[in-house]
């Protein structure tokens, strides 16, 4: 089977993306990719960067496995107004998320292997009427209403899921409920074994309040929703434990005993796999029918043109989506 490449969003042009892509390539270590941007804005921002990098434009996502090795493929597309680094504008906004919806199309119609996508300042995006939170949920509705994502963070240390997402904290005893907890984990668990090849995946389930909720004596989510919905999923023959304690199942030993953490809300997960390793940790949108990567790290507008940014994260999104892809295929047949 041939190779497909790999399709990179520029995210936030004020932010690092260019630059963090632009080390990616000069990595070497990287799967073919290309860049959907403008190139004389990734040449200048290369330079203001102080980073080196031959460019090649390209007319189809093919065309980059030829050029891969030379040069980094950019695909053309514009943005109606110069930005400088660390400067949104806001009408650039809809190139953002026009650059987004090329790749999905690409994806869905199996031109690349998956896409990559830099950090969108959602801010800026929120001011033009994009009606989503975040790269997740956009990407849900690109791919069809029959679509549930759930946000997976990976990195060699842990694997964690938030249940609930971009919402604010005091909404989350408001929405959580039985049924969302049992669909995000049969998500997640059909996802560690097509796309992590984890052929019996162990899951442990945080609790929502301090101490799991102390039997009912501190909050009752645990009782009524929580425990039910592991029983449920246990008598259908997942490997899954809780509610933990969110305050000690992220220790050393007690992560050895499973293969990703279910939690309750965004920080719940995101704060222990940051404060394990923050520059190595790699969103993955599960649950979609295409395969989507991302650095975990925001449009750090405030080092944006320096050349300072950290592209671990950006060059291990890159290498993951290019297995997740293969894995894929393996668990398909197709491999």
């Amino acid at each position: 089977m041939l190779e497909k490449p790999i399709a990179i969003t520029p995210g936030e042009p004020a932010g690092v993306g260019t630059e963090i892509t632009v080390k990616a390539w000069n990595d070497k270590s990287c799967p073919p990719f290309f860049l959907i941007d403008d190139a004389e804005r990734v040449a200048n921002r290369a330079k203001e960067a102080n980073l080196e990098v031959p460019i090649k434009i390209i007319s189809s996502p093919e065309q980059s496995l030829e050029c891969f090795i030379d040069a980094l493929p950019i695909l053309p597309h514009k943005f109606p107004v110069h930005c400088k680094s660390g400067k949104p504008e806001e009408l650039n906004a809809p190139a953002v998320i026009e650059a987004i919806e090329i790749a999905v199309s690409f994806a869905k119609t199996g031109l690349v292997s998956a896409l990559v996508t830099n950090p969108i300042q959602k801010e800026i995006l929120t001011k033009e009427k994009f009606q989503y939170p975040g790269h997740t949920e956009f990407l849900a509705a690109l791919c069809g209403t029959e679509v549930e994502p759930v946000m997976l963070l990976a990195s060699d240390e842990l694997l964690v899921v938030p249940v609930t997402i971009h919402e604010p904290l005091a909404n989350v005893p408001k929405i959580l409920n039985e049924n969302l907890l049992q669909r995000t984990i049969l998500i997640t668990n059909t996802a560690l074994k097509t796309d992590f090849s984890i052929e019996r995946p162990r899951l442990c389930v945080s609790g929502l309040n301090p101490h799991a909720g102390e039997n009912g004596t501190i909050g009752l989510e645990e009782e009524q929703i929580i425990k039910p919905a592991i029983e449920s999923l246990k008598n259908r023959g997942l490997r899954i434990n809780g509610p933990v304690s969110a305050d000690s199942m992220f220790t050393e030993d007690v992560r050895k005993r499973y293969d990703i953490a279910i939690c309750m809300y965004h920080d719940q997960a995101l704060i222990p796999i940051k404060t394990l390793d923050f520059w190595n940790s790699v969103n993955v949108t599960i649950g979609l029918p295409i395969v989507r990567t991302s650095p975990d790290h925001g449009t750090a507008l405030n080092i944006a043109g320096s050349g300072d940014a950290d592209a671990n994260s950006m060059i291990r999104a890159i290498k993951l989506a290019h297995r997740i892809y293969q894995n894929r295929l393996a668990s398909s047949g197709f491999g």
